[in-house]
């Protein structure tokens, strides 16, 4: 697979979501979805719950370039908005009104080869 081909963008972003749950597994989380979506609404990459709270997270994977581009910066405002609509229906769907919903954007940066070389977490 060539670097710049459709192929293996899909294989380091599936790569990273994989990596992003498993640390969050290594964290305490207890993962109740990945990959919810709701048709002509959105999409959210995990769903894991911890301390009662609920998370949501958007799994951003990059190639290590430096500070540039800053995955966290990709997650436009139009993506948050259907996030937060997804996560909204999520909520409804699942009786979850009492509990807090935390938004974060899971940062996974890799190589060339696209190996794994950091994941960390921020704010929504």
């Amino acid at each position: 697979m060539k670097k710049n081909d459709k192929r293996f963008k899909q294989y380091v972003g599936t790569k990273g979501e994989e990596a992003a749950a498993g640390l969050l597994r290594d964290k305490g989380y207890n993962i109740l979805k990945c990959n919810y979506s709701v048709h002509n609404v959105g999409e959210i990459d995990i769903i894991a719950e911890k301390d009662s709270d609920i998370h949501i997270f958007e799994v951003r994977t990059r190639r290590n370039l430096g500070s540039f581009p800053d995955s966290a910066e990709s997650v436009m405002h139009k993506k948050r908005i259907r996030v937060m609509r997804t996560a909204e229906r999520f909520v409804n769907e699942n009786d979850l009104f009492d509990r807090n919903i935390v938004f974060e954007v899971i940062r996974v940066t890799h190589d060339a080869q696209g190996n794994i070389l950091n994941i960390d977490f921020v704010p929504f």
